[in-house]
C-alpha cells in the first residue's frame, strides 16, 4: 500500500488536521465530524481493501528474515542445479494437480494471496510440504529437507510452493535452468487468482538475480500467449474460450508489477519498458474486472518500487502518461457507488505518478482532475451512499470509503500545487472545478467547495507560492465562489466565504502588503461572528477585492457576476446584480474594462429572467456611464446595428440621468461629424463608419420616450448634424434604397443609410411634436426633394421657410447654422447659408441677432470657394431684412400688381400669382398688412376656374395670404380662412392630383390658423388617409372644432350640389347628409357620435335637393 501523505508540510501532521478543523466557525453551523482531514497517515486500515477483508496487496516487503528461513536458503543454495531441478518439477507437479486451491472469499478478483509477513514464517502455516517429501526419491533431497521438520498431518499451502519455486529459481546459477523451470510455470493454468498471483511472485523473485531471464521469458509468453488472446478492439467483449489462458495477460501485468518490486536500484534502466508492456497488454485485452484489478495491482507495486529508488527523482521517464490514461481509464468504469478502495488507490498512485520528470504536461493534468473529479463528486449524496450499493456479503463502511477517496483527492490536488507553487497552477486547478460550482445539485457543489478550501488552506498554510504572478482567471474562480454566497446549503455558503478570503490573503501575501493583511483579518473576524447578512459584509468584500485584483482579474470577476443574472434561481441571480452594482458604484472600474464589461452585459440581457433583476443592472449601466461617458457610448455603438434594437435598454438605462443623457447625444453628435473624405473610405468599411452607426442610435432614439426631452434640447445640433449627414452620404454614393421606401409597407426591413438619415430628419420634427413642420414638407412632398443631390438644396430651403414660418427653434437652429457656416467643411457652409438666408424671413429673427452681425457672417460666406455658398449670401445681404430700403419698393410693386390681379379681366393669372407669392415671400417681416384682406376674396373666387393650374395656385396663394397679414389683420383673415372651409373640403377631391396637394395644405394651414381641436389628427387624415373612412374623420374634425356654424357650412355646400364636376358634387352631397340632421332638429343639440349621423357611405347619396329645400325653409322663415 502507498504510504501517503502531505509531503511539504514540516509540521505535525496531527497538529495540522487539528488546525484545519478549527477554521469553521460555529456560526457557520459545520460540526467537525462533516470535516474532513488533509492528513493521511498510513495505518493498518488503508494497507487492506475494505471490499475484501483478509486480504493484502503484494507489497510486502521480504526484508528480515527468522533463522529456519535463513536456514532454508542455506539448504537451497547447497543444492546442485539437478537437484534443484527435481525439486522444481516436483513443485510444478504438485501446484498442477493441487486439489486444495486457496482462495479469499468473493471469487477471483482479488489483488493479492494471503502470504505471511516477513518474520511470520512456521510449520504451522507454511513449511507443510509432506506430499512433496514423498514424492522426492532422492535421499539427498530428503536431507535437505529434514531439518524443516514437515509434519505430515499438516496440507500443503499453495502460496508457499510458488514462495519456495521462486527462491530455487533466484538461487539457480544456470540462465536455461531458469528459463525452462519459468516457462513451465507459467504454462500452467490461468484461471485463478492465486494460480495468476503465484506465478508472479515466483517470477518477481526470480528476477531479482535473473532480470533478462525474466524479461525474455514474459516476452516470449506475450508474444505466443497474450497477444492470442488479445482483443481485436477496445469494446469487444466476447470471452476467450480456452478457459486455461482466458487471463494469461492479467499473470503478466502482476509478474511485471513484480519485477518492479524486486529490481531494486537497477529498476529505472528497465522501468519504461515494463510500463509499456503494462500499457500494451492492458490496451489489448479484453477488459474485465480480473484485469484491472491486476492492471491496478502491478501499478501499486510498481510506484512502490520508485519511491525506494533514490534515484528516481532525477531520472526521466517516458511512458508515465501512458500509464496513467490506463488508470483513469479504470477510474472511468467505477461504478457510481462506493464499495471499494479502487477511488482512493487509483488516485494515490497518479499521485505518485504526477511526482516523477519530466512533469505532466497540462493536458495530461487536465484529463487527471476532470476524470478524479468526476468520478468522486457524481457519487449519490452522502444519505444515498449506503442505500445505493448491490447486495454484498459484507457490507463495507461506506462513510469510510467516502472519506478516503475524498482524502486522495485532496493529496492529489497537494501534490499538483507542491510541484509547481505558483498561482497560475492554482488558478489551473480552481478551473477544472468551475462545471462543480455551477451544478444544480447541491451534495455536488457542497463537496467541490470543500474540496477547494481545503486546498486553499494547505496552500495558505504550507505552501510560498514562487511567483508574482496575476492570471486574470482568478477573478472569475473568485466569482463563481460570490455566487454561492447565498446558497442554501449553509456548509456551502461558509466554505464559500472562507475560500473568498483565503484566496485574498494569498494575493496579499503575493503583495507583500502588511496593511491589507491586518484589514484582511478584521474582515474575516466580523465575517465570523456576524449573526445575518447584510451589505455591508458585501460593501466590504468589493473595496477588499478592488485593492487586491488586477484590472484584467476584475474585470473576470465582474463578467462572472454577470453570467450569474441569467440564473433561474432568484437568490443567486439577486446576488450578483448587488454586487455589480457595488462594483459599479464602487467606482473601481477602469477605463480598460469598460468594453469588456459592456460586451459582456450585452450577450446576458436577453437571457435574464427576472425584472427587477434587469431593473438593478440597468441602473448599474447608468452608473457605469456617468463614470465613463465616451467609454460607454463608443462601445454600445459597436455592440450592434443600431437597427437591431437589442442594445436599446442599455441606450435608455443612460437615459436615467439627465446630465448623463444630454451627454450622450453630445457624443453621439461628435461621432456623426467624423467623416472621412471619400477617397479614404472603402466599400467594405462604409457599414462600418462610426457617423453612420451613430446615425442610426440617434434614429432609434428619436423614438425612445427616456430621450424625448434631451432630443428636443439638442433639437438644433441634432437637426444641422442630419442635413449635413445627407450630404455627405450623397458625397460617398451611397444612394441606394432611399426612393424605395414605402411608408405603408409592413414588411420590416433594414432601412439604407440614406434613407435611414432622411427618415431620422422627418423623425425628428414628429417626435418633438413641431409636426405642423413636417406636415408643411409631407403635403408639399417636400420631403421628397432629399432623396436626390439636385433637389437637396430646395429640400433644405423648404425645410427651413417651414421652420421659420412655424417659428421652430429658430434661434438655436440659427446658433447651429452660424457655427457651420465658419466650418472648414464645404457641406456645412451649404447648410448653413441654406438655413440662414431663409431666416432672415423670420418674424422674430432679429431678437435674436442684430443686423450688424449677421451682416458679418453674410460676408463671411462671400469668401466661400463654394459658388453656392457664395450666392446665396449675397441673397441674404439684399434680402430686406439687411436692406429696409427695399419693403416700400415691394409694397409699391405689389400694389401695382394687386390692381391687374383684381382688375376685370386679368392676364396671365399663373404669372401675376407667382410674383405676388415672390413679393409676400420676400416682405416677410413687413406683411402685407391690409393688402391680404383684398387678395383673400380675389383668390378664394378662382377656387372653381376651370383651369386646375389656375384652381391649384389660387389655393396654394390663399394660404400664404392668411399666415401673411400679421397679428392686426388675424381676425379678418381667420374670417376669410372660415369662408374657404367648404370650398377647400370639397376640392379635396378635385379631378387634378396637384390641385389636391395643395388643397390638402391650405385646408391643414386654415384649421391651425382656425385653431382646432383635432389638427394632428386632421393632418394624418390628410398626409395618409384613403378611402370613405378618411372622408368621414375629416368631416367629422371640421364639424366638431365648428359648432353652431352647420347653417353657413350648409349654405356654402347647396351651391356646389349645382357643380358641373361631379366628384365635388358627390362631396358636396355626403356633407350635406352629415349636417342635415342638426339642422332639422335643434332642439336635439349637439349630436354625440356624429358617426353615427354619417350612417354608411353612401349615406349622403339618398339625400336629393327637392327633399332638404323645402324642410330646411320650413325651419328658418
Amino acid at each position: 500500500m502507498l504510504e501517503c501523505g502531505p509531503a511539504p508540510a514540516p509540521q505535525d501532521l496531527c497538529s495540522h488536521q487539528e488546525s484545519l478543523s478549527m477554521v469553521a466557525a460555529p456560526s457557520d453551523g459545520f460540526h467537525g465530524s462533516q470535516w474532513r482531514s488533509t492528513c493521511l497517515l498510513p495505518t493498518e486500515e488503508q494497507k487492506r481493501d475494505v471490499g475484501h477483508p483478509g486480504r493484502a496487496t503484494l507489497d510486502e516487503s521480504l526484508g528480515d528474515r527468522s533463522p529456519w528461513e535463513e536456514e532454508l536458503l542455506g539448504q537451497i543454495r547447497a543444492m546442485s542445479d539437478s537437484q534443484r531441478s527435481r525439486v522444481l518439477e516436483a513443485i510444478q507437479h504438485r501446484i498442477e494437480e493441487h486439489t486444495q486451491v486457496i482462495t479469499i472469499p468473493g471469487g477471483s478478483s482479488g489483488l493479492g494471496l494471503q502470504l505471511p509477513r516477513a518474520g511470520h514464517w512456521g510449520p504451522s502455516t507454511v513449511f507443510c510440504l509432506q506430499l512433496l517429501w514423498k514424492e522426492v526419491a532422492d535421499p539427498g533431497i530428503r536431507e535437505l529437507l529434514a531439518p524443516l521438520n514437515l509434519e505430515p498431518q499438516q496440507p500443503v499451502e499453495k502460496a508457499f510452493l510458488f514462495l519456495v519455486y521462486g527462491l530455487i529459481l533466484r538461487e539457480c546459477a544456470s540462465s536455461d535452468l531458469v528459463r525452462r523451470h519459468l516457462m513451465r510455470l507459467l504454462e500452467l493454468s490461468h484461471q485463478t487468482a492465486g494460480q495468476r498471483e503465484g506465478m508472479a511472485v515466483a517470477s518477481g523473485i526470480a528476477s531479482s538475480s535473473h532480470l533478462q531471464e525474466v524479461w525474455a521469458t514474459l516476452e516470449h509468453l506475450g508474444r505466443t500467449r497474450v497477444l492470442r488472446t488479445a482483443c481485436t478492439s477496445p469494446d469487444y467483449q466476447e470471452p476467450y474460450t480456452d478457459v486455461h489462458w482466458r487471463w494469461v495477460s492479467s499473470t503478466s501485468l502482476l509478474c511485471y508489477g513484480h519485477m518492479a518490486l524486486h529490481a531494486g536500484e537497477r529498476i529505472l534502466p528497465w522501468v519504461d519498458n515494463v510500463i509499456s508492456r503494462m500499457v500494451y497488454y492492458f490496451s489489448c485485452s479484453c477488459y474485465d474486472n480480473i484485469l484491472e484489478t491486476s492492471f491496478l495491482s502491478a501499478a501499486v507495486m510498481l510506484v512502490k518500487a520508485l519511491k525506494q529508488e533514490h534515484s528516481t527523482r532525477r531520472y526521466r521517464f517516458t511512458q508515465i502518461p501512458e500509464l496513467i490514461q490506463c488508470l483513469l481509464a479504470i477510474l472511468q468504469k467505477e461504478p457510481n457507488f462506493l464499495a471499494t478502495l479502487f477511488r482512493q488507490k487509483i488516485i494515490l498512485v497518479i499521485m505518485e505518478l504526477s511526482k516523477l520528470q519530466p512533469s505532466l504536461k497540462p493536458v495530461v493534468k487536465s484529463r487527471i482532475l476532470q476524470t478524479c473529479l468526476q468520478s468522486l463528486y457524481m457519487l449519490p449524496p452522502m444519505e444515498m451512499l449506503k442505500s445505493c450499493l448491490p447486495p454484498l456479503d459484507l457490507a463495507p463502511d461506506v462513510m469510510v470509503l467516502y472519506q478516503k477517496s475524498m482524502q486522495a483527492l485532496d493529496l492529489l490536488l497537494q501534490t499538483f500545487i507542491s510541484e509547481n507553487k505558483s498561482m497560475d497552477e492554482m488558478c489551473f486547478l480552481l478551473q477544472h472545478t468551475e462545471p462543480w460550482l455551477k451544478s444544480d445539485k447541491s451534495h455536488e457543489c457542497k463537496r467541490v467547495v470543500q474540496t477547494i478550501f481545503l486546498l486553499l488552506k494547505y496552500v495558505v498554510d504550507y505552501v510560498k507560492l514562487t511567483d508574482e504572478a496575476t492570471p486574470s482567471m482568478l477573478g472569475h474562480q473568485i466569482g463563481l465562489l460570490m455566487l454561492l454566497w447565498r446558497d442554501r446549503d449553509p456548509v456551502t455558503q461558509s466554505h464559500s466565504r472562507q475560500c473568498i478570503y483565503l484566496l485574498l490573503q494569498l494575493l496579499i501575501q503575493q503583495k507583500g502588503s502588511m496593511g491589507q493583511f491586518m484589514h484582511l483579518n478584521k474582515m474575516k473576524n466580523f465575517e465570523a461572528k456576524a449573526l445575518r447578512r447584510s451589505e455591508m459584509k458585501f460593501y466590504n468584500l468589493v473595496k477588499a477585492l478592488d485593492r487586491s485584483l488586477t484590472p484584467a482579474q476584475h474585470t473576470q470577476l465582474i463578467l462572472t457576476l454577470l453570467g450569474g443574472l441569467c440564473s433561474h434561481d432568484h437568490l443567486q441571480c439577486d446576488l450578483a446584480s448587488q454586487l455589480l452594482l457595488m462594483i459599479f458604484q464602487n467606482q473601481s472600474i477602469k477605463v480598460e474594462q469598460v468594453a469588456e464589461i459592456l460586451q459582456g452585459l450585452f450577450q446576458e440581457l436577453p437571457s435574464i429572467v427576472f425584472k427587477n433583476i434587469l431593473q438593478t443592472m440597468m441602473k448599474a449601466v447608468t452608473v457605469l456611464g456617468t463614470q465613463h461617458t465616451q467609454e460607454t457610448v463608443e462601445v454600445m455603438l459597436s455592440l450592434c446595428h443600431p437597427s437591431e434594437r437589442q442594445v436599446l435598454p442599455l441606450w435608455k438605462a443612460l437615459a436615467n440621468n439627465n446630465q448623463l443623457a444630454r451627454k450622450v447625444l453630445m457624443l453621439l453628435y461628435m461621432k456623426l461629424k467624423l467623416r472621412p473624405p471619400k477617397e479614404l473610405v472603402r466599400l467594405s468599411q462604409q457599414a462600418e463608419l462610426i457617423s453612420l452607426l451613430a446615425l442610426g442610435t440617434i434614429y432609434e432614439l428619436l423614438y425612445t420616450r427616456e430621450y424625448k426631452a434631451t432630443v428636443r434640447w439638442a433639437f438644433a445640433g441634432i437637426l444641422v448634424g442630419l442635413l449635413t449627414q445627407l450630404h455627405y452620404l450623397f458625397e460617398l454614393d451611397v444612394v441606394e434604397g432611399i426612393s424605395d421606401y414605402q411608408e405603408d409597407s409592413l414588411e420590416v426591413k433594414p432601412l439604407s443609410p440614406c434613407r435611414t438619415c432622411l427618415e431620422a430628419l422627418k423623425g425628428l420634427f414628429w417626435t418633438t411634436n413641431y409636426w405642423e413642420v413636417f406636415a408643411y414638407l409631407q403635403l408639399l412632398r417636400g420631403w421628397e426633394l432629399f432623396e436626390h443631390l439636385e433637389t437637396y438644396t430646395e429640400g433644405v430651403t423648404l425645410l427651413a421657410r417651414a421652420m421659420a414660418h412655424y417659428d421652430c427653434e429658430v434661434k438655436a437652429v440659427l446658433g447651429q447654422a452660424v457655427i457651420s457656416l465658419k466650418s472648414s467643411e464645404e457641406r456645412d457652409n451649404i447648410v448653413a447659408i441654406l438655413v440662414i438666408t431663409e431666416f432672415l424671413n423670420s418674424q422674430e429673427l432679429t431678437q435674436y441677432m442684430s443686423r450688424r452681425a449677421m451682416d458679418n457672417f453674410l460676408s463671411l460666406g462671400l469668401s466661400s470657394p463654394n459658388q453656392l455658398v457664395r450666392a446665396m449670401s449675397l441673397k441674404g445681404l439684399t434680402s430686406i431684412l439687411m436692406d429696409p430700403k427695399k419693403v416700400v419698393l415691394l409694397r409699391n410693386q405689389l400694389a401695382g400688381l394687386l390692381d391687374s390681379f383684381m382688375g376685370p379681366e386679368p392676364q396671365d393669372l399663373m404669372g401675376l400669382m407667382g410674383d405676388l407669392g415672390d413679393i409676400l415671400h420676400s416682405l416677410g417681416t413687413q406683411g402685407i398688412g391690409a393688402t391680404s384682406i383684398k387678395m383673400a376674396p380675389a383668390l378664394l373666387s378662382l377656387f372653381e376656374d376651370e383651369q386646375a393650374p389656375v384652381r391649384g395656385g389660387a389655393i396654394s396663394l390663399f394660404g400664404d395670404v392668411v399666415h401673411s397679414g400679421g397679428k392686426k389683420y388675424r381676425p379678418a383673415l381667420k374670417r376669410q380662412a372660415f369662408q374657404a372651409l367648404v370650398p377647400l373640403l370639397f376640392h379635396l377631391v378635385d379631378s387634378c392630383p396637384a390641385v389636391v396637394m395643395k388643397t390638402k395644405l391650405t385646408f391643414l394651414r386654415c384649421a391651425i390658423l382656425l385653431k382646432w381641436e383635432f389638427r394632428k389628427e386632421l393632418f394624418g387624415k390628410l398626409a395618409w388617409g384613403h378611402g370613405l373612412g378618411a372622408e368621414n374623420d375629416i368631416f367629422i374634425y371640421m364639424v366638431e372644432s365648428n359648432f353652431g356654424s352647420y347653417h353657413q357650412f350648409l349654405m356654402q355646400a347647396l351651391i356646389y350640389l349645382g357643380s358641373p364636376h361631379k366628384n365635388l358634387k358627390r362631396m358636396a352631397m355626403k356633407f350635406i347628409g352629415l349636417l342635415y340632421r342638426p339642422l332639422l332638429f335643434p332642439e336635439e343639440g349637439r349630436p354625440e357620435n356624429l358617426q353615427e349621423i354619417l350612417g354608411g357611405p353612401e349615406e349622403g347619396l339618398r339625400l336629393r335637393e327637392p327633399q332638404i329645400l323645402p324642410e330646411l325653409s320650413g325651419r328658418h322663415h
